[in-house]
């Protein structure tokens, strides 16, 4: 017979275990509202309006000083991360940020920064400039829930780099399936920024891996940018019928396309004692940009000239690129600054010269917003205690 004493105890403890069966629950939704919670956000739609809050400068030319200004406050949304280097914005805005070293993050962008670990990639190759880099959503992510990373590995005595794609779902990144494989690597001049452009197709910017004479041959996927489909196969319509949409690059490290669908690019120019001649190109399917041939304003009948390059005495070393609202934007490493370029004429600006030191990544957010990322923790910079840091500003 069951006294009335342990029945009493045993209705508490079922009270107890329903509670936090509940409390679970509720967590597992917030999470999952972390990556889904829709709103009408993708780079292209964020290119919007408000063009007089942004500062002006003076007409730039090829290797002439920019001016300096600053916009808005800007607001740290993630600290004591570990040498990030791509982002995408989620639909619900929050954010998926690599880390060198083979993590993906999620990262919430109101209230207080959740940061939740998706993956490990334990392939991952973390040699000089190499490591988990680029990240893309599928342009169909809120059906498909496909993410694209890009990544170094080594093979044998062979360093490569590769994009795959992955499934996101239950806060994890699971089920990989190679795109494209067997992009040259080295410890330097790795590319690794992807994303998908206007049309839908899976646009790659990769390094000449430190052998200058692959970005000419238009059989390597070395010094290009490349464009497929989402499987990894050429994309219809490209001029040399294979995966090169573009050749003759050094690094490329900065995609984004304009409110006119023309795709701009960013890539390092020469290094050593000989530095400068960085570059911000428009890309044009099948041309070819010159490295190792010609630099600065050097052209040829077959070979483009960059639209601006940084001198030959002053070194961007050029990354992430996003548009918006008539202007490129663009972070520099060495630089250690925000560049903005008016696409009308062509000048530029100088934002944050030396305040958050290296930066790596920029991407374009909602409510003419943009994310930049610091680099300070990657080898080449002075990281103080809380690099790096995601940093959101509002132009």
């Amino acid at each position: 017979m069951m006294f009335r004493s342990d029945w009493s105890d045993m209705k508490r403890l079922l009270i107890v275990v329903l509670l936090l069966g509940l409390a679970g629950i509720g967590v597992w939704l917030n999470r999952t509202e972390l990556i889904k919670q829709p709103i009408s956000t993708t780079e292209q739609q964020y290119n919007k309006s408000n063009q007089d809050r942004l500062s002006s400068s003076a007409v730039g030319t090829n290797g002439a000083s920019p001016t300096n200004d600053n916009p808005n406050t800007p607001t740290i949304i993630a600290s004591n991360l570990d040498t990030p280097w791509g982002i995408s914005v989620l639909p619900n805005g929050n954010l998926l940020v690599t880390e060198r070293p083979g993590r993906v993050k999620l990262i919430t962008t109101e209230g207080a920064s959740v940061s939740i670990q998706l993956v490990q990639i334990s392939q991952t190759e973390e040699i000089g400039e190499g490591g988990l880099l680029g990240i893309a959503l599928d342009p169909n992510f809120l059906t498909n829930n496909q993410v694209y990373l890009y990544y170094t590995y080594r093979e044998n005595s062979n360093v490569f780099n590769r994009v795959s794609k992955f499934l996101l779902a239950d806060n994890a990144l699971t089920n990989e399936q190679i795109v494209v494989d067997k992009i040259p690597g080295s410890n330097n001049h790795n590319g690794g920024r992807i994303k998908f452009g206007p049309d839908n197709y899976l646009y790659i910017g990769t390094g000449d891996a430190g052998q200058a004479d692959l970005a000419q041959d238009t059989d390597s996927l070395a010094g290009k940018i490349l464009r497929v489909t989402s499987s990894g196969e050429p994309a219809p319509g490209n001029a040399l019928d294979n995966r090169v949409y573009s050749y003759g690059h050094r690094n490329v490290q900065g995609l984004a396309w304009d409110e006119q669908g023309r795709l701009w690019a960013t890539e390092h120019g020469r290094s050593g004692i000989q530095s400068g001649f960085d570059e911000l190109n428009l890309i044009k399917n099948g041309s070819n940009y010159g490295w190792p041939s010609i630099q600065g304003d050097e052209q040829t009948e077959q070979m483009l000239a960059p639209k601006l390059h940084s001198g030959s005495s002053t070194t961007w070393a050029p990354s992430g690129l996003a548009y918006l609202d008539g202007s490129v934007f663009f972070g520099g490493l060495r630089g250690q600054t925000l560049y903005q370029v008016k696409l009308d004429d062509l000048s530029i600006t100088n934002h944050f010269q030396r305040e958050f030191g290296r930066i790596r990544e920029v991407v374009a957010g909602p409510n003419n917003s943009l994310y930049i990322s610091t680099s300070n923790q990657d080898g080449r910079g002075n990281p103080d205690e809380e690099d790096d840091k995601i940093i959101r500003l509002i132009f």
